[in-house]
């Protein structure tokens, strides 16, 4: 069992997206729960995926959010003591953004395997704690 942790995009893709990146993510979940492995993201990942929601009105689409944001099929990362400071060590890199180094921070505070993402920034940077940081398009189905 591997622990896999999710940026916000896959989230947009997997309930929002249309196309090749939502039929990917959709893959990618089947797969992971094929596997029985265990999917993670943080709680700021919550936060971003609401805002978009809640603006327009669509309580129907944050309730959505919410229940898949939740186990089983979630576990979210709290922002705590230990993920502040790996979140400290990862901002020494200036071309990290502050959210991007959280989502980092959480995924290394809870020992995850694997980070996956869309922005293919972070699929060049290095955190510790984390094995393998890998863009949606190269992720392992």
């Amino acid at each position: 069992m591997s622990r896999i942790y999710w940026d916000t995009n896959l989230f947009i893709y997997l309930l929002e997206g249309e196309g090749e990146r939502a039929e990917r993510v959709t893959a990618l979940l089947s797969r992971i729960k094929e596997r029985g492995d265990q999917l993670y993201s943080s709680v700021l990942t919550l936060g971003e995926v609401l805002v978009k929601p809640l603006d327009q009105g669509q309580t129907e689409l944050a309730a959505l959010y919410e229940a898949t944001l939740s186990p089983p099929v979630v576990e979210l990362v709290p922002l705590d003591r230990g993920c502040a400071r790996i979140y400290a060590q990862l901002r020494q890199d200036r071309s990290l953004r502050s959210p991007d180094a959280i989502q980092l921070a959480c995924a290394a505070s809870a020992g995850c395997d694997l980070f996956v993402t869309n922005d293919d920034r972070l699929s060049r940077k290095v955190a510790p704690g984390i094995q393998f940081i890998v863009s949606l398009e190269r992720a392992p189905l």
